[in-house]
Order: structure tokens, then sequence, then C-alpha cells
């Protein structure tokens, strides 16, 4: 059975044509998709309205997926490693592979960044972002349809000239809110979230935005301050929801350590989500305490220690592996790999391979690269287990 569903023009930040004609459209059941245009003769609405219907099988919708974090805290870095898992290439303002699409949620931003300053609300308020019209476009976008998105340039801090995004298979919206509003969240298939601690966010954050954006060390600071109530408002909540955490804290391998150079991460995962079978280590279930150096791993001081058992989490119950340290030699990487499963890669040492690839990446010697990538792996597992499911379901079946 196929899907209808009704989008205003507006909504969609697009011109289309309207056909004068009244000629009859057949629509096939067996079409994936087809598309046409009606124009309302309701009095009570204006009859400049533009509507735009679309009706298609229910196997081809795109699959989304949501990762939030707050301003510096690896969402760049973690999309690169998603799209490479996909066989993409990402250099440019919206990452593309041949199977995944990545828009950033800051170009949902209602306001400048001269206009926040006059308003005297952050980006991270709601106030400053548009969240209609995210819904909106993310919905139109997993329906099958191609959206004029807005951009936010954050050199200029303006709101530059819309892009077209058309519908991938893989939809990956990051941001600061992609959990934040209920109607965006139900869209979801899948939901990740960054939660780095402030020692090691403020660290992130100085090295990106002195290095790439040019602010000074003043500026950043009085960011970082002038964010906290706003961001413990309205971007923390979302760790609710999210299927899977990566946290971020300072290592508990070295007493009262203050460089932040050495990070413990923890891969939370939330028990009972469709498609998704948590990552383990030995033995699922169990409680574990593993130091792995020796003979099999090179490991300088203070070394690596990893963890691995059932937890409570925002009132969820949830599996967490965990890594202390980082590693000498990320070839070494394949012995820690040998040892966890449920890992969905598709041959032995796949882990391994892709931090590899990407040595250079920031995180790639410690536990964000690695989560990163495994969650990475996680995502296409989920895709093609959903892709098969709605292959397996007769079409007669599907919900209207």
């Amino acid at each position: 059975m196929a899907a209808c569903t009704v989008y205003s023009t507006q909504s969609l930040r697009t011109n289309i044509s309207i056909p004068t004609s009244s000629s009859k459209t057949h629509v096939g059941f067996n079409q994936k998709q087809v598309v046409f245009y009606t124009k309302s003769n309701n009095k009570r609405l204006n009859n400049t309205s533009r509507y735009l219907i679309t009706c298609k099988a229910s196997d081809s919708q795109t699959i989304v997926i949501g990762l939030a974090a707050d301003s510096g805290c690896g969402k760049s870095t973690f999309m690169r490693r998603l799209t490479s898992v996909f066989g993409g290439n990402p250099d440019s303002n919206t990452l593309i592979s041949d199977t995944t699409t990545v828009i950033c949620l800051d170009d949902y931003h209602s306001l400048d960044r001269t206009g926040r300053k006059e308003k005297g609300v952050t980006a991270l308020d709601p106030r400053a972002n548009d969240f209609d019209l995210m819904y909106e476009q993310v919905k139109a976008i997993k329906d099958g349809i191609s959206v004029q998105k807005p951009i936010y340039n954050h050199v200029t801090g303006l709101l530059d000239p819309p892009e077209l995004i058309k519908p991938p298979k893989i939809l990956v919206i990051e941001g600061l809110h992609p959990m934040y509003d209920s109607r965006v969240r139900d869209l979801l298939d899948f939901s990740i979230y960054l939660d780095i601690s402030n020692e090691v966010k403020f660290a992130w954050k100085i090295q990106r935005d002195m290095a790439e954006r040019g602010h000074s060390l003043e500026s950043i600071k009085a960011s970082i301050e002038a964010r906290k109530p706003d961001f413990e408002a309205y971007i923390d909540p979302q760790k609710q929801y999210a299927d899977a955490v990566i946290e971020v804290l300072p290592t508990q391998l070295i007493p009262d350590d203050n460089e932040g150079k050495i990070l413990r991460v923890r891969l939370i995962q939330k028990e009972g989500v469709k498609y998704f079978s948590p990552v383990y280590l030995f033995d699922e279930g169990s409680t574990i305490s593993w130091i792995p150096c020796g003979r099999k791993l090179t490991c300088s001081y203070p070394g690596i220690k990893f963890f691995y058992g059932p937890e409570s989490y925002k009132g969820n119950e949830v599996s967490v592996v965990e890594m202390d340290g980082q590693f000498d030699r990320l070839d070494e990487l394949i012995y820690v790999e040998s040892h966890l499963s449920n890992l969905s890669s598709k041959f032995y040492g796949e882990v391994t391979q892709q931090m590899l690839k990407h040595a250079d990446f920031p995180g790639s010697n410690n536990g964000t690269g690695l989560f990163q990538t495994i969650v990475g792996l996680k995502i296409r597992d989920l895709f093609e287990q959903i892709v098969a499911s709605r292959a397996e379901t007769p079409v007669g079946a599907t919900k209207a």
C-alpha cells in the first residue's frame, strides 16, 4: 500500500509549476514514487498557496540518523568516519557519499550571528532556530522529496543561499538539537549523543576555534561561559533519548591528571533498540575489567584498561564498553578487536582497517575514534537490516 503526504511548497522552499490541464493521472501502486501537484480552491485559504502531494511505496523511505552534541565536541570527525564506512570522501559543506547525506542543523538557525547578539540569545536557544522548517524538511527528505535547505556560514555568521538536498538512502542530521523537538525525534531511526566532559570540551574547543576559525582564547572562554546555562537546559537533556552515547572523560589511570591528553571513553548502548545489538567484551552480560597490555599490545605509561558491563543510564538499561588510555601502535588494535563481539563488521579486522585508514583523524589513538568507528559499522548494519525487513514485508501488509 502506498503512503501519501501533502507538503506546502513554502515548507520545501522551492518553486514549482502547477499544471492547469484537467487530465487524469493513473497512479500505479507498483511505482516507488509518484509526484503530482494541486492547488487549493478552498476560499478560506490563500488561493495562491501551492501544495505538493507525493505517493510512494514504503520500501524506498530514507533512513534518518540523528547525532547530537555541543559545539566543538567532534561531530564533524564522527561524520567523516561514518561517511567513510559507506565509501564517501567528504570535503564539502554537506557531506555526501553514494549512500549518505549529512546535513548540519546549524543551517536551521533562524537568526544570524548579529541577530542573536541583538536579541541576547545563543545558538543553543530554541528561539534562535526554526524547528518547524527543520521538521518539515527532514520529513520531506525521509518521504523522498528534495528540498532547498538553508546554509549557515560559520565564518561570516550569516545565512547563505540555500542548496538542493536530494533524498539519500541515509540522511544524517547532526548538530545541537536533533532530539530536542519531539516531531523531529520521532523521525529518527537511530540516535547518538556525543557527551564530552567540561574539561575535555574546553581543550577541544580551543584547538578547533583558534586553529580553524581564528577566534581568540578570550573569546572562546567567554563563549563557553555564556553557553553553559543554555547547554544544560536544551542540549544536555537530549542524552536521555539517545540509542547510543559516546562519553569522553579525563583518564582515571593518572591520579590528579590536569593535562587532558589521556582520555577515558565510554560507549553507552541502550538495550532493546530494534535492529541494534550492543557490542560486548568477552562474555555478553558479564562485568569485566581487562588490561590487555603486555606481549600482544604495546602500551606506554599509563597503559590501557577496558571495562564492560550492564548499567542503568537516564532511566534506561544499557550495556557499556569503556576504554581508558591510548594505543601506541594502531595496527595492534586488531588484538583488541578480536576480543569484541557484535561489531557488525563485514570481515575480520574491518574496525582496525577503518582506524588505520583515518589515522590522522582526531581520536584515532584512543576510545573516541574506536567507538565512533564501531557505531558507524552498527549504523551500516541497522540500515541493511531495515532495508531487508522492508523487502520482506508484503506491500499490502504495510500500514496506510
